[in-house]
């Protein structure tokens, strides 16, 4: 899926993988209204790291840029928050999360 030319390290595809693995853990939740809102949060703040990612990069100016890295730290320290819901209300294990959590707080 992803160009095997760029670096796996590299911000933009990491922030990429990072939503697409949020995408899938969306659809994977059970229907119920709790799982979906909670889930929808997730998805939210997942993928909008990778969007506020590139925005970033297209920046005017030093200061623009900060503000939006900051963005993207935000975005997934509010992730992490969902993610860490879903696996303290038991809806899905910790040890499924556990990467994802990782991902979002490293």
């Amino acid at each position: 899926m992803r160009d095997e030319k760029i670096p796996r390290f590299e911000l933009s595809v990491r922030t990429k993988e990072f939503a697409l693995r949020v995408i899938r853990l969306y659809c994977s939740l059970p229907k119920s209204t709790q799982c979906q809102v909670i889930g929808k949060q997730a998805l939210r703040s997942g993928t909008s790291v990778g969007a506020n990612y590139r925005e970033a990069k297209r920046s005017r100016s030093k200061s623009e840029f900060i503000a939006k890295i900051g963005d993207c730290l935000k975005e997934l320290d509010e992730t992490a928050y969902w993610l860490e819901l879903l696996v303290e209300s038991d809806i899905v294990s910790s040890q499924k999360l556990k990467d994802l959590i990782k991902s979002a707080i490293n």
